[in-house]
């Protein structure tokens, strides 16, 4: 296993190596977006065992090693199901040797070597040992200390506008634990109108802030008010789940006819639902642009394809997919929207379709605007954090735009476990660009290109969000 997760692993360049050791190895991370869930970082409480940790804890947990699992032909008793948690951990360990080629074979070995010091295999013949090994050295491994042993400095949960933000304040009051614990501003529920518990959620967005929602004008004061109360918690970071986008020009009248028709319980047609989330997109990038935020657009993800386990262990449960290519010009004209005011805000592009890339920083360059990497393209995202997707990330960003205002790597997990991808990416980064030199393609000034590695893997975040260490 050393060997094999040697000091060069994924590194082909010596120049590549270089600049991994001497500038990548080192530096500390800006988790911007991920899935922890801050009660979990505030209590602190150790693990159960290494399923608990790894694999699944009621329906949540790690998709990727579910859908790994399934494609094995592992019942599904063993993955979401009643199976102890040692016959969970050995069906994972049945599929691991199979998974070739597959990150989650480099994750799994790279985070038991992180973790527990395990230098070997996990197959059927090892399992027992290792699970044993780790669960002894989960007694005292707790959610703070996997953080902290991985130089986190910042991380960002993803939070509902409802959400209390308890834990984000007993975290920031308690001193003993260094790392910025930030909130990030997840207004899906507040977009979707055309769902069947959007009601359901303005319901909640009521009790939050005390007063009924009887108009479109009541509901985007509540948005403000949840906005700031978010800011004042210290985030500076949104995210959209944009699965589809479709969109049209609308005015306030008829936005606000289509939300009282939704509260009546009426059925909306696809033109209000597409003015609707065009409204509203709108005037949440506005808002965001006011306070300085970030948005993050996550793009045509093609979700709960399996309606029979959607019905039996219900959503985000790893049954999505990847959709067709993002409508470009419906994303232009919400972008030339906010940008016609002045409004548009910084902005991360992502597409789960690796075929938008090039499109996706055609555009980001028509909106440059007094900030490095003001519109940029986000890292590969869920289906795409792998080499091969990283690489080709890289590749476009760097033929197109400018790979050195790039804001790099994040976990996008809901595992403390997950940390070493982040090593995982810096060594493909530095393969990266060190072949560029060592093919001649740029000068060998390694302290310049070092500071450029430096910054992708944290300093361009750090500026970039606005978040001091």
């Amino acid at each position: 296993m050393q060997m094999y997760l040697g000091d060069n692993y994924l590194i082909k360049s010596k120049t590549g190596l270089v600049l991994y050791n001497k500038y990548a190895k080192d530096m500390p991370i800006f988790d911007y977006h991920c899935h922890l869930n801050p009660k979990e970082i505030y209590e602190n409480k150790p693990f159960a065992n290494l399923t608990k940790a790894w694999l699944v804890e009621g329906h949540y947990g790690d998709h990727y090693k579910w859908r790994s699992m399934r494609a094995n032909g592992v019942s599904e008793e063993y993955i979401t199901g009643n199976k102890s948690d040692y016959e969970k951990f050995l069906k994972w360990a049945e599929t691991v040797p199979y998974t070739i080629g597959n990150p989650l074979y480099t994750w799994t070995h790279m985070e038991l070597v992180k973790y527990f010091g395990v230098n070997k295999e996990l197959s059927p013949s090892s399992a027992k040992e290792i699970y044993d090994l780790a669960n002894e050295k989960l007694k005292s491994l707790t959610p703070r200390k996997m953080i902290e042993m991985n130089n986190v400095k910042v991380l960002c949960t993803t939070d509902d506008p409802v959400d209390s933000l308890e834990y984000h304040k007993l975290i920031k009051e308690d001193k003993s634990f260094k790392v910025k614990v930030l909130p990030a501003f997840r207004p899906d529920k507040a977009v979707n109108i055309e769902l069947d518990w959007f009601n359901e959620w303005v319901d909640k967005l009521e009790d939050v802030v005390g007063y009924k929602l009887t108009d479109l004008s009541l509901f985007t004061k509540a948005l403000k008010e949840r906005i700031e109360f978010f800011n004042q918690m210290g985030c500076k970071i949104s995210d959209h789940a944009l699965d589809t986008l479709k969109y049209l020009d609308a005015n306030e009248e008829e936005v606000n006819l289509a939300f009282i028709e939704k509260r009546n319980g009426k059925k909306l047609t696809d033109d209000q639902i597409n003015k609707y989330r065009s409204y509203m997109l709108v005037f949440f990038g506005k808002e965001y642009a006011r306070l300085g935020w970030s948005q993050q657009y996550h793009l045509c993800a093609l979700r709960n394809n399996s309606e029979r386990m959607l019905g039996l262990i219900g959503p985000d449960t790893g049954f999505d997919a990847i959709n067709n290519s993002v409508d470009i010009n419906a994303l232009q004209k919400l972008m030339a929207k906010l940008d016609s005011t002045n409004s548009l805000p910084k902005t991360i592009l992502y597409s789960l379709n690796p075929n938008d890339n090039e499109a996706l920083i055609a555009l980001a360059g028509c909106f440059q605007n007094n900030t490095k990497g003001k519109i940029q393209l986000g890292s590969g995202w869920w289906f795409n954090d792998q080499k091969d997707g990283i690489k080709r990330q890289l590749a476009a960003l760097s033929s197109m735009g400018l790979i050195s205002n790039f804001v790099g790597m994040l976990t996008d997990s809901r595992s403390f476990l997950s940390y070493p991808r982040h090593d995982y990416f810096r060594r493909i980064v530095c393969d990266f660009l060190g072949e560029l030199i060592d093919n001649h393609e740029y000068p060998a000034d390694l302290e310049f290109v070092g500071k450029i590695v430096q910054n992708i893997c944290f300093n361009n975040a750090k500026d970039y969000f606005g978040v001091d260490e």
